[in-house]
């Protein structure tokens, strides 16, 4: 198959590029950094260079392609995010349908069927409506949990402070997903003859933020590394003063509170299948490796 995947060589693009040049399929990479073309040319693939705001370049990008891998950046530009994010989706939906493309895994998020509520997770929400609307296009939504290398942001506060935390309790239930098992899923929705728009959730494990301090700061030699709940005030400040542009900081505050009253993890919870492989215990040797 020809396929084209849009993320560049990220947590996701790297290793699915490698699974699909292994099974045979011809890939192009869509990447807006030039310096990356030479690292996926050595992987088999084929650069295509540009914005994923732009239709006509993604056109061109998926001529001839069978499957096209749709993921936005998580965060586009410093400000407008959410309406950013939703206008690269529109570009992507135009593109999709004037180089007829017939089969589409969209990368979106736990929560992406809440309109408001969640943060940067709108933008998903909104997108997925957009490509609702797609005659003749087959599409998975590939619904994602919390990334488990976003635990990483914690690093500096586990370092300075001696603690981890956010904006919701140490209780709070979380589905998690480590980015090598999207990349898995992304792989196996691709090749597949759908028909019609399905919802699938990837998530490795689902666990609590004090689950994730005692199994991370055993791994790391810090035993009694405790979870701490900021207020929504506390938490804005504290990543404004680590340097996130204010509107995000006020996105991923939002997204907290989203966490904390359960709203972005319900959809999920009431089925709450888990085929993803790599649990809390196998990231954080890891997050060891990497501390």
């Amino acid at each position: 198959m020809k396929i084209t995947i849009s993320g560049s060589l990220g947590n996701i693009g790297k290793p699915l590029v490698k699974k699909l040049i292994a099974a045979g399929h011809q890939v192009t990479v869509i990447t807006s950094n030039s310096d990356r073309s030479e690292a996926i040319e050595a992987l088999g693939a084929k650069p295509a260079i540009g914005s994923v705001s732009d239709a006509v370049f993604l056109a061109k990008a998926f001529e001839g392609a069978d499957a096209v891998f749709a993921m936005t950046p998580p965060n586009m530009g410093g400000s407008n995010v959410i309406a950013n994010t939703i206008n690269a989706g529109q570009a992507f939906a135009k593109a999709i349908a004037g180089a007829q493309i017939n089969r589409v895994v969209m990368l979106s998020s736990i929560g992406a069927d809440l309109p408001n509520g969640t943060g940067p997770i709108a933008g998903l929400h909104n997108i997925e409506k957009i490509y609702e609307k797609l005659e003749n296009t087959s599409v998975t939504f590939l619904r994602a949990g919390f990334f488990f290398t976003n635990f990483y942001n914690d690093v500096p506060m586990i370092k300075g402070a001696g603690i981890m935390g956010a904006n919701y309790p140490a209780s709070t239930v979380i589905p998690y997903v480590h980015p090598e098992d999207i990349a898995t899923a992304v792989a196996e929705e691709l090749v597949k003859i759908g028909s019609g728009k399905n919802v699938r959730y990837i998530i490795s494990d689902v666990r609590t933020p004090g689950e994730a301090a005692k199994i991370l700061g055993t791994a790391i030699e810090k035993t009694e590394l405790p979870w701490i709940e900021f207020t929504d005030e506390q938490s804005l400040r504290g990543m404004i003063q680590a340097g996130l542009p204010e509107e995000f900081a006020g996105l991923y505050t939002e997204m907290g509170t989203g966490l904390r009253s359960g709203a972005i993890a319900a959809d999920f919870l009431k089925n709450k299948t888990i085929d993803g492989k790599t649990k809390l215990e196998d990231f954080a040797k890891e997050f060891t490796s990497n501390f």
